[in-house]
């Protein structure tokens, strides 16, 4: 089932920064940030189980617990196992994630994108989160980001394994939908390029905001049209550096993206715009993007990505962008 049937609107609710990204963030505020979301009307929730260890996933079914379970969408992901054993947190080897999770649980994290993994890893997350079903399962992180060298063996094992599985549980009727959900655009090229299985969308954090756009421009947004699928975007504000972050990526921000930034800010302000609405509206101005799903670990920041994504924003402002090399020239713009 397409993602963009199954989504009910434009904005999501990321769960990532309920896993401890970042920081040690308390019980209660977790939960009040879940329950600002509910309250603000978001009804797509977006989780994982690499995120703290399953704390997010623990969190946000905690916090759900008790609202009709056909009211919202919830997304997870497969790829990863969370074990009962404990380890040492800062000798995980996590790609270029390394620290983002340090606060999370010590609990054991495994990779294993085979079928048997798969089906273990919904089982798994749905006691986590307490519900019945999972309506969207993304393969996680099947890249170079987390790989390196080795992200293809990676792939072609999900290949034999997560995709067919969750191709299996689509049809029959288990989850609603699958896909990739990933911070690279190549695996989702390479899954396109397959006759099969078939997806029925993707999640792709990162790779389609304001700040960093043009690969994904290139080759996946056309790829994924020409399939009349969709795609979730996650990470609009680019892990925090589009909004006044020090982080890009998950890492400290470097000096192009820092100037870019400040470049970006200048025109925004004398528009009187803020960069949040800056990078909602434009991430949602592509056709092929269902939704946004910033992460949030504050309650008054829901209301600032709502009042981000209703904020009017003039024309001129995405002209003077595009004018000033700060908008790739094949990016479809919002209308004023």
């Amino acid at each position: 089932m397409a993602l963009k049937t199954i989504l009910p609107g434009k904005l999501g609710f990321g769960a990532a920064p309920l896993g401890n990204m970042f920081r040690d963030i308390p019980e209660q505020e977790a939960r009040a940030t879940v329950n600002a979301a509910w309250d603000d009307g978001i009804r797509y929730f977006d989780t994982a189980p690499f995120y703290g260890a399953g704390l997010a996933e623990i969190r946000l079914g905690a916090a759900l617990a008790g609202r009709p379970r056909n009211d919202y969408v919830v997304s997870t992901k497969v790829g990863r196992l969370i074990l009962d054993e404990i380890e040492d947190v800062g000798a995980r080897d996590l790609g270029e994630k390394g620290g983002v999770f340090k606060y999370g649980r010590p609990n054991r994290i495994v990779n294993d994108y085979s079928a048997d993994a798969t089906l273990r890893s919904i089982e798994d997350s749905l006691k986590r989160l307490g519900t019945s079903h999972i309506d969207i399962a993304f393969v996680h992180d099947v890249a170079q980001d987390f790989y390196g060298d080795e992200w293809l063996s990676v792939f072609e094992s999900a290949r034999k394994g997560a995709f067919r599985a969750l191709d299996r549980l689509r049809d029959e009727g288990v989850i609603k939908a699958w896909g990739l959900g990933v911070n690279r655009v190549e695996p989702i090229e390479l899954l396109l390029a397959l006759e099969e299985p078939r997806p029925d969308g993707f999640l792709l954090a990162g790779r389609y905001t304001l700040l960093d756009h043009a690969r994904a421009l290139q080759r996946v947004m056309p790829m994924v049209a020409e399939h009349e699928l969709a795609i979730v975007v996650g990470g609009p504000y680019s892990s925090g550096a589009l909004v006044g972050g020090p982080n890009f990526e998950y890492a400290p921000a470097p000096a192009e993206i820092l100037s870019k930034v400040a470049r970006i800010k200048a025109i925004a302000d004398r528009y009187g715009i803020s960069m949040k609405a800056a990078g909602l509206q434009f991430a949602l101005a592509s056709p092929v993007v269902a939704a946004v799903i910033p992460g949030a670990s504050r309650p008054g920041r829901i209301a600032e990505d709502r009042a981000a994504l209703e904020e009017a924003i003039p024309a001129d402002f995405w002209r003077e962008l595009r004018s000033e090399g700060l908008v790739n020239a094949a990016a479809p713009l919002p209308a004023a």
